[in-house]
């Protein structure tokens, strides 16, 4: 049982594969096998002990569908997944599996895995569209256009003028997804209690070797401290509802009555099951679907903030799925918005011919000047 159908006309192939279930179990896997070779690295294991567990890391078989039923009855991936490893070793090998960790460590390390690759997915798109709309923002510096305010004919701005805010917002946004994710996509090690206990006092050693390995920045423990979380997600909210501005846009021009902008032609894509006639603006569609979901989600970590003491109960369990949803929702309206940007078609005819029947004349003020400085500061 899959729900493909529900989750792939929202996001991409790529994102899909990040969150999966053998994604989630290889990053597990990838802790519990660095966490050993750090330990033993700092003396807390011997190096025999963390080459067995390493190779047991790497080996061992682990069915997806029926760890999740296990998981579903322990409250954590973690425990029936140190059990297996366990079950795969001898003696002292078992026994210093997972030591000095705890579950959360694995679940917010493992998160963290993903969303470092997850964003690389994201600003990919991000950056594609900052540069298409770049290009045609120039393009369209001095092309006079109906300005539309309150959705009634206003003044005149340059066609590139609104391309060009459509570009600033998308690259402010990315911007500020690349910079939360880089404060707070850290490695997770504290233990039972947030303490580093059983790790000889070399806690913060290991886990700064862990995060070599791993690829994520060294922190001290954070286990009911989710500012980081929180401010991820809220990143990709807004730049989804940064997507969903131009998005929304772009389906008013290509309204039959306006027919100023549409979306590239792409067989397959954007017709009608029921009027042959029609050409749907279909990438708008799927980011402006996104746009509406991601603030009830990005609302969800924020009410998760105040967990209990040292390690809470429901909020931190809640995240995971809540944040991969909003990676799978962002990278769905960016990779669809990015295609819309590389191949806006644009109807110079249709934008004077509004112009000349709204009778505001064709003064666009300083248009030109905006786009370009606007234009200039998302390059550099």
């Amino acid at each position: 049982m899959t729900d493909r159908l529900r989750m792939r006309p929202a996001t991409t192939p790529a994102m899909l594969a990040v969150f999966d279930d053998d994604a989630t179990i290889a990053h597990a896997l990838a802790f519990e096998g660095a966490l050993a070779k750090a330990q033993a690295a700092e003396g807390v294991i011997s190096d025999e002990l963390a080459v067995a567990i390493v190779d047991a890391c790497m080996t061992v078989v682990i069915n997806s569908a029926k760890l999740a039923e296990e998981a579903a009855l322990a409250g954590t991936l973690a425990i029936p997944l140190v059990t297996r490893l366990r079950a795969a070793l001898d003696g002292d090998a078992g026994k210093a599996v997972h030591k000095g960790a705890t579950s959360q460590d694995v679940a917010d390390t493992v998160l963290m895995m993903q969303t470092r690759r997850a964003t690389d997915l994201v600003l990919l798109d991000l950056d594609r569209i900052v540069d298409a709309l770049g290009r045609l923002a120039l393009r369209h510096a001095e092309t006079p256009a109906v300005g539309r305010t309150l959705l009634q004919d206003a003044l005149p701005v340059a066609f590139g003028l609104r391309i060009a805010h459509w570009a600033a917002s998308v690259a402010d946004a990315a911007q500020r997804l690349r910079r939360d994710v880089e404060d707070h996509a850290r490695i997770q090690l504290g233990g039972a209690a947030g303490a580093r206990a059983g790790l000889d006092g070399a806690g913060l050693a290991i886990a700064s070797i862990m995060a070599g390995d791993l690829g994520l920045a060294v922190s001290e423990p954070w286990h009911a401290r989710r500012i980081g979380i929180a401010a991820i997600g809220t990143s990709l909210a807004i730049a989804t509802g940064a997507i969903g501005k131009m998005a929304r846009d772009i389906a008013l021009l290509s309204q039959n009555t306006v027919g100023e902008a549409r979306e590239p032609a792409v067989a397959g894509r954007g017709g009608s099951s029921a009027m042959a006639h029609k050409r749907n603006p279909t990438g708008c569609q799927v980011a402006l679907s996104a746009a509406l979901r991601v603030p009830g989600l990005a609302a969800t970590l924020l009410v998760g903030l105040p967990q209990e003491e040292e390690r809470g109960l429901g909020g931190w369990q809640a995240e995971g799925p809540v944040l991969a949803d909003l990676f799978l929702l962002a990278a769905g309206a960016a990779d669809a918005m990015a295609s819309v940007a590389e191949g806006l078609e644009i109807d110079e005819d249709a934008i004077a011919r509004n112009l000349c029947d709204a009778d505001i004349g064709t003064d666009i003020g300083e248009s030109g000047a905006i786009v370009r400085a606007l234009v200039a500061r998302d390059e550099g």
